[in-house]
Order: structure tokens, then sequence, then C-alpha cells
């Protein structure tokens, strides 16, 4: 049985965002703020529903979802894109596959005591998140 992930998370560190945001063509300046941010994440796990805000002095961004049930995606708030979403559980880790322009795009989440981990992929970019369970 996966874990439930249900919770508030409160951002930790992260390493190489402006290469992952590159890989998704995100212009310059938008990308030196993104960088800036420091998001925190509230995910609310009921059975196989899930909602995933981020939330940002800038903008909230919220996935409300079914696992293994796939959806179209809309990407404006990110990079005006829309996608084919599909999350799925592989063993512990919450798996997101976003199938469109860009090769290899998803992320996966993961648990390590009470951090939550986010791997963010995009063509041959890769970004990591950590995030501290705060309640």
């Amino acid at each position: 049985m996966p874990p439930n992930l249900t919770g508030y998370y409160r951002f930790v560190s992260q390493e190489n965002m402006d290469s992952y945001l590159r890989a998704l063509d995100i212009n310059v300046v938008l990308r030196k703020l993104v960088c800036l941010l420091k998001p925190d994440k509230e995910i609310i796990h009921t059975g196989d529903h899930m909602i995933i805000r981020t939330i940002t002095s800038l903008r909230d961004y919220v996935m409300d979802f079914d696992v293994g049930v796939q959806f179209e995606e809309d990407l404006g708030p990110v990079d005006g894109r829309k996608c084919q979403t599909t999350v799925s559980w592989e063993g512990d880790e919450l798996v997101c596959e976003q199938l469109g322009e860009k090769r290899n795009r998803g992320w996966r989440h993961w648990l390590e005591g009470d951090q939550l981990h986010l791997r963010m992929t995009a063509e041959d970019e890769v970004c990591v998140q950590v995030f501290q369970k705060v309640k």
C-alpha cells in the first residue's frame, strides 16, 4: 500500500531549477523570478484521489486528479502548454508522466522521514526540490 502524502510542506531547498525551466523554454526574466520563489506544498490524499497545491507569492498551481486516470492538464500558468497527464504509484513514489511537446516531462514525489522530495524532469534536465512537513 502506498504512503499517504497528506500534509503541508514548507520549502527547504532546490537544485537546477534554472536549467529545468530553460528546457521548458521559459524566458529568462520569468526563470529568474521562479528561481527566487520558495513554494510550499499542500497535499490532500484520499484513497485514489489527490489534490496537490503548489503555493507561492506569485500564484498557486493546483493539480486535482485520480491516480491512474489520464487527464488533460492545463500548464498555462507554468509554460502555456497542455499535456496528457497520468499520475500513478511506482512502489512508494508518486510518479507523473506529462505527454506533450516536451520529451521526458514529468515528476515524482516521495517521502524520506518527514521530508517530501520532488524530482522534476524535462528533456535532459532534472530539478530536485525538498520540503519539510509542518502539519
